[in-house]
Parts: C-alpha cells; structure tokens; sequence
C-alpha cells in the first residue's frame, strides 16, 4: 500500500477504480474526530493484512460531487471497490475486526 492519496475529482476516481483491482475510498471530513481517529486504524489494518487494496481518501467538504455519486453522506464512510465494483460499504460506527472480517473473503477470491 502507498501512501495515503486524496482524489478530488469524479474522473480522477473513475480512473483510479478501472485502472487498480481493489480500492478503499476513506470519505471523511477535518472536522470529525471518530474519522480522524479510524483512519490510522484503517490503514494498518490494510497494511497488515491486506497489502494489494491501495487507500484512498475523500474529504467531504471539497468533494461534494465525489459524495453525491457515491451516496456517501456521513463520515466516515468507507467504500471497498474489488475490480471496480464496489463490494462493501460501511458507515459511522465502523469496528476495525468487523470491517476485516468483511474485507477478508473478498480478498482471498481475488489475489489467491
């Protein structure tokens, strides 16, 4: 996984989505601590368990038209595209252990 990357644009993301088979898009806004504080969380778990799903983050106050397409209206969001389509959503009050046991089937179908 890269470094954290924002994406600002709706074609920046439609890129991203068509050109790498799995994507977490992180849609959060400065102002929420429970997202501020997930996100660290978010990653190492990415990091750790799951290294080929590169993380992407979405702020809500400079993309509103990211989140409109997206239906993703509360932070934080989190958005798991596997070959570009998305395959888990979850919202507000996200358990990390839940949010990995959900990852894990997926992942394992597509890179094993």
């Amino acid at each position: 996984m890269s470094e954290t990357q924002n994406i600002n644009s709706v074609e920046n993301l439609e890129n991203i989505l068509n050109s790498e088979i799995a994507v977490l898009l992180y849609f959060n806004t400065t102002s929420c601590n429970v997202g501020e504080s997930l996100e660290p969380k978010v990653k190492n778990l990415l990091i750790s368990n799951f290294p080929k799903i590169n993380f992407y983050t979405i702020d809500l106050n400079f993309s509103p038209e990211i989140a409109a397409k997206y239906s993703a209206f509360v932070e934080p969001t989190i958005l798991l595209f596997f070959e570009g389509k998305e395959t888990i959503r979850k919202s507000r009050n996200i358990g990390i252990y839940e949010l990995q046991k959900a990852i894990e089937r997926p992942y394992h179908l597509i890179f094993e």
